[in-house]
C-alpha cells in the first residue's frame, strides 16, 4: 500500500521522460492521457487499500503515513536517465511484479480467513495485469521498430536490476526497512528471487528476445547476456531463500511494533 501510495513520484518520472513528457500537466498528447488515466487508476488501488487498513485496527497508521511522507520525498533511485526506453522495460517488470505480489497476497489472506483483504487484492492484481498488458505491447512495438535499440535498453536495465519503488522507504525508525521487509515477503512468498526471475524469462520470452535480428555486434552481445542471465539468476534463487529464512524477525512499527512473519 505504501508503495501505492508514492504515486506523486512515479507520475513525475514519467512526465520528464523524454518523448512522453507531458509539458503542461494537461497535455491533450495520447501519452499525456494515459499517464494521467493510469495515475488516477493507481491511486484507486492505494486508497482502497489505505483505507483497508484504516478500517481494520491492526495497524499505527501515523507510522504508515509517516513511511508514505518519507518515500514521496525521497524519490526512486531507478536511473532511467529520461530514456522511454528503459522507463516502459522497468513499467513492463514492475506491474507484472505488482500483479504477482498482490495476488499472493490475495491467496494468504484467503488461506488466514480475510475474504475482504483476498478480494480486494484480487482486484487490484486485476488492474496491474491490464496496465502490465499495456506496457508489454509498447515495448513489443519498441522491439518491432528498433531492436538493436531495444535489446541494448533491455541489457542496460537488467544490468542496473529492476529496483522496487519502495526500495527508499523509511519509517523514521528502521534504516533498512525495505530489506527487512522484503525479507518477510521472501519468507512469506508474496514476491521473492524466484518471482524475479520467472518475470525476466517471460518476457524474453514474450518479446522473441532470442530471436532478433538486424542487430548490430553490440546488440547481438546484449541478446547474448538478456537470453542467458535468467540460468544464472537461478543458481542465486536457493540462496536469497536462505538468507531470507535466516535473517532475524524484526519488529515493525507499522504493526505496533510486533516482529513480521
Amino acid at each position: 500500500m505504501i508503495t501505492e501510495e508514492a504515486l506523486p513520484t512515479y507520475q513525475a518520472q514519467i512526465n520528464i521522460t523524454d518523448g512522453i513528457r507531458d509539458e503542461t500537466g494537461a497535455s491533450p498528447s495520447s501519452w499525456a492521457t494515459w499517464t494521467r488515466a493510469w495515475t488516477a487508476e493507481e491511486n484507486r488501488d492505494g486508497d482502497l487499500l489505505n483505507k483497508y487498513l484504516y478500517l481494520s485496527g491492526r495497524v499505527d497508521m501515523k507510522q504508515i503515513e509517516k513511511t508514505i511522507q518519507y518515500l514521496i520525498g525521497a524519490g526512486m533511485d531507478v536511473q532511467m536517465e529520461n530514456n522511454p526506453y528503459l522507463l516502459f522495460i522497468y513499467t513492463s517488470f514492475q506491474e507484472r511484479a505488482t500483479f504477482i505480489s498482490h495476488g499472493n497476497t490475495a491467496r494468504l489472506a484467503n488461506q488466514h480467513g480475510d475474504k475482504s483483504l483476498a478480494q480486494i487484492c484480487g482486484i487490484i492484481a486485476s488492474d496491474e495485469k491490464r496496465h502490465e498488458t499495456a506496457y508489454t505491447k509498447i515495448v513489443e512495438k519498441l522491439f518491432e521498430i528498433d531492436p538493436n535499440g531495444t535489446v541494448l535498453a533491455f541489457a542496460d536495465r537488467m544490468r542496473k536490476k529492476i529496483t522496487m519503488p519502495g526500495l527508499l522507504m523509511y519509517d523514521g525508525c528502521d534504516d533498512d526497512l525495505f530489506e527487512h521487509f522484503s525479507a518477510v515477503a521472501q519468507r512469506l512468498g508474496v514476491y521473492t528471487a524466484k518471482d524475479y526471475v520467472d518475470i525476466l524469462e517471460f518476457f524474453v520470452e514474450r518479446w522473441n528476445v532470442e530471436k532478433l535480428t538486424r542487430l548490430s555486434s553490440e546488440g547481438r552481445k546484449a541478446q547474448d547476456y538478456v537470453c542467458g542471465l535468467a540460468k544464472r539468476l537461478r543458481k542465486l534463487e536457493e540462496r536469497a531463500q536462505e538468507k531470507a529464512q535466516q535473517a532475524p524477525t524484526i519488529p515493525f512499527s507499522w504493526i505496533f511494533d510486533r516482529e513480521g512473519g
